[in-house]
């Protein structure tokens, strides 16, 4: 079994011009659209430069003790003391929750997430044990350390619309993208077919300690000693690649673009059981579902 989709050296996939890293340490791939890394995840500010306070989004919050972090450039971009409107979850795993409330509480901004993700972000239960056998990393053989307790935001959480809207960003809607968590999911902008990913897929390996140091670009499901329901996982990769997009912006790994991103993607969609799926693992042949409440443990 082969776990990732190269791309070649094409400057297509990535175009480092549009991707250099600003004095507020983000990297901008559209004007209105950056990121910054935190380690082994990506958060994403959505908001031209200069916008002012209650005029951005930041998507995610990143790992714990990076609180710091994630004010400074939101303040270096938007302006000292700018705060977001709000923050928007695609899902509410460690690595993308480790500021949430602190930053939440600081900032005093509400908190928008799938309702499925809601009780990882509530404090009332925790997420399936993660997967250390799968994807052959180190990053993967770790994943036994890593935490699955919620955080609690319960106070200012509060649902995704249902018609698809996504509060404060207009000409963006959500996408349900289970599979790696059940209530994941991914923002798509038509106008420009920006895709903001979440991890319902990867531009690294996300299991290889080597690979997420390189960020070799590479189109790869999604990290594997998390993804709990591999059908439901398929399933949103295919909705995502159906979409045609021209930018990518995924959690883990450097943003793509192009004909040449979109082909790695059609290509990772339609081989997906055998590129991104493991051979053997804890959820491959006992999936967690919402449906069923396997999906939650008790914190």
């Amino acid at each position: 079994m082969s776990d990732q989709i190269p791309l070649s050296s094409d400057a297509s996939a990535v175009e480092p011009e549009l991707d250099a890293a600003r004095r507020d340490h983000t990297h901008e791939v559209a004007p209105d659209l950056a990121y910054r890394r935190l380690g082994i995840v990506n958060v994403v500010f959505v908001g031209p430069a200069g916008a002012g306070d209650r005029e951005w989004v930041l998507i995610d919050a990143g790992l714990a003790g990076t609180a710091g972090l994630i004010r400074s450039a939101a303040e270096a971009r938007f302006g000292e003391a700018s705060r977001p409107a709000a923050i928007v979850m695609t899902h509410g795993h460690f690595d993308h929750v480790g500021a949430l409330e602190q930053l939440a509480g600081e900032w005093d901004v509400p908190v928008y997430a799938h309702p499925l993700e809601h009780p990882y972000l509530n404090g009332s239960a925790a997420y399936p044990p993660a997967d250390p056998g799968v994807g052959g990393g180190l990053m993967a053989r770790l994943s036994r350390l890593y935490p699955t307790r919620p955080v609690d935001v319960g106070a200012r959480l509060a649902a995704l619309p249902e018609d698809g809207s996504v509060p404060f960003l207009p000409g963006w809607r959500w996408i349900h993208t289970p599979g790696h968590s059940v209530g994941h999911v991914s923002l798509w902008r038509e106008e420009d077919r920006a895709l903001i990913v979440g991890d319902a897929f990867c531009t690294t390996g996300q299991e290889s300690a080597y690979d997420v140091a390189v960020q070799q670009p590479q189109m790869h499901g999604p990290p594997m000693y998390f993804t709990i329901d591999w059908d439901a996982a398929e399933a949103s990769v295919r909705k995502l690649a159906a979409l045609e997009p021209y930018l990518a912006l995924t959690f883990h790994g450097q943003p793509m673009r192009g004909a040449e991103m979109r082909d790695a993607l059609h290509r990772l969609a339609a081989g997906f059981r055998t590129v991104a799926v493991p051979e053997k693992g804890r959820y491959v042949d006992a999936p967690r579902r919402a449906s069923d409440g396997s999906a939650y443990e008790t914190p």
